[in-house]
């Protein structure tokens, strides 16, 4: 129980410090306050981007897609059945329209781009599979929340005071940096599908084999995503409105780090999943909130600072709430 507890620590303790990096480094006034958004900007229009071309890339082939069938559409399907109940609650709790897209992201969207692979790494006890299961899942998962992220940041908040039209959310969708770094992802996945092999089984050409100065700068750049995002959301956080903020805090915080993951495992357990499929489930589940959802909202003109106190309060909550599923997981032998 200790060594569950110091894991789950170890997993979601480094977020928590570096975000308080960045609010350090603000409140000794070593950056000016326009340096964050600023910094949000660069994580959103280019480390985030080359994060989830990287995630994607990494996929060995496109035929590994289509073993894991089963979970992808399960995962799929639970993605859009939350994001359905979330547009249709805030519709009726939330009065604010810019408030009303990161509510509905808190329901569905976790933090699986940046924390969730590593955390299936960790709990998946020594076996390569659910590693691989959770990669998969990465390719399909994250495409659809940030398109999702859109519809739901696009639907309430107006353009000059018009509502915005649906040929304007399909704009934002093929133009957003993440879904692009996504597309070039896939692209790359198809081209080197069908690049021939080498006698030995190699394909006569890669990025990672034969650019490996590209390959190497991109992961560069994916590495500093989650660095970058944390310290920007530390920077932009505020203490003063956590009191005003208070009830849609603890209405989001227990959406993303209790009821979705309670309903979402339980119905994967009775589905048939079991061993090889639940540390990734739980990795897609039980994680915090995206921390791409804040320079997106910023992006896209909703509440910023409601988006960056969910962030901050659903990753310091995760750190019991995984422990907990956690511990309930290997206990019924499912890890």
């Amino acid at each position: 129980m200790i060594s569950n507890l110091f894991f789950t620590l170890n997993a979601v303790m480094p977020i928590v410090l570096v975000i308080a990096t960045g609010y350090f480094l603000k409140s000794i006034h070593l950056f000016e306050i326009k340096f964050f958004p600023l910094l949000n900007k660069l994580c959103f229009r280019c480390c985030l981007p080359c994060l989830l071309f990287f995630n994607v890339y990494n996929v060995d082939n496109l035929s590994e897609i289509a073993q894991y069938g089963k979970i992808c559409l399960f995962v799929i399907v639970s993605i859009l059945v939350f994001f359905m109940l979330a547009l249709f609650a805030v519709r009726f709790t939330v009065k604010d329209d810019r408030q009303k897209g990161v509510m509905i992201q808190c329901a569905y969207r976790s933090n699986y781009a940046i924390i969730g692979i590593s955390l299936a790494m960790s709990i998946s006890t020594g076996d390569s599979r659910p590693v691989v299961a959770a990669s998969i899942l990465s390719s399909v998962s994250i495409p659809l929340f940030n398109v999702l992220a859109i519809l739901a940041l696009s639907l309430f908040v107006s353009e000059n005071g018009k509502k915005v039209s649906a040929v304007s959310v399909l704009k934002k969708i093929v133009t957003n940096p993440l879904i692009l770094g996504v597309a070039a992802g896939f692209f790359c996945l198809l081209v080197r599908w069908l690049i021939p092999q080498n006698p030995d089984g190699t394909k006569l050409f890669t990025i990672k084999q034969n650019l490996p100065f590209v390959y190497k700068t991109i992961s560069m750049l994916a590495l500093s995503a989650s660095p970058v995002a944390l310290i920007a959301l530390g920077g932009n956080f505020e203490f003063s409105a956590v009191s005003r903020l208070k009830y849609k805090i603890i209405a989001g915080v227990l959406a993303r780090t209790v009821i979705c993951p309670l309903i979402c495992l339980s119905a994967a357990y009775a589905f048939g999943f079991r061993n090889l499929e639940f540390p990734a489930l739980i990795a897609l589940y039980g994680t915090p909130l995206a921390v791409s959802t804040v320079p997106m909202t910023s992006e896209m003109g909703s509440d910023s600072e409601l988006a960056g106190q969910l962030v901050v309060w659903t990753t310091l909550c995760s750190a019991f709430t995984l422990f907990v599923i956690i511990f309930i997981c290997k206990q019924a032998s499912l890890l």
